[in-house]
C-alpha cells in the first residue's frame, strides 16, 4: 500500500501504517546507500496490528478497517469510550467482480455481529471493483 497510496488514494506514504520490507544499508562513497531486503521487517497482523498503529501514531484511531480474522485486534482498539468511531469489516463476498474468500475471516463476522462493527459486502454494496 505505501507505494502507491499518494497516486492511488491521495495519502502520502508517511500515513499508512502495515507490513514492511527490511532495510540493509551499505557504506559506499557517496556516504552510504539504504536498499530493501527480500523479507519482512514488521509483519503486520493479529496483535501486532494495534502495537504498530500506537507506536507510529500515540492513539487509538477512530476508524480502521479490516478483512480478516487477523484484524480483530485492530478492530477492537478502535473503539473510543468517549468519542465517535468506526470499525469496518469489508466481506470479500463478490466471485463474479473479485475474488470470493470469506474464509479466514468467520471469527471477525461473528465478532462483528456481537461487537457492533458495520459490515460492507463487496457483492452488495460496492458499485464499482477496481
Amino acid at each position: 500500500m505505501r507505494p502507491i497510496s499518494l497516486e492511488v488514494y491521495g495519502i502520502p506514504r508517511d500515513r499508512v501504517i502495515g507490513s514492511a520490507s527490511a532495510l540493509e544499508y551499505t557504506s559506499d562513497e557517496r556516504g552510504g546507500t539504504i536498499t530493501h531486503k527480500a523479507e519482512a521487517d514488521y509483519l503486520d497482523d493479529g496483535p501486532q496490528k494495534p502495537i504498530r498503529i500506537w507506536s507510529r501514531t500515540g492513539r487509538r484511531p477512530l476508524l480502521a478497517a479490516g478483512n480478516s480474522n487477523g484484524d480483530i485486534p485492530m478492530l477492537d482498539f478502535t473503539q473510543h469510550p468517549d468519542r465517535p468511531f468506526l470499525r469496518l469489516l469489508i466481506l470479500h463476498d463478490d466471485a463474479e467482480r473479485e475474488f470470493d474468500y470469506t474464509s479466514g475471516a468467520e471469527q471477525a463476522l461473528e465478532k462483528a455481529q456481537t461487537s457492533g462493527w458495520t459490515v460492507a459486502s463487496v457483492k452488495d454494496d460496492w458499485a464499482t471493483v477496481f
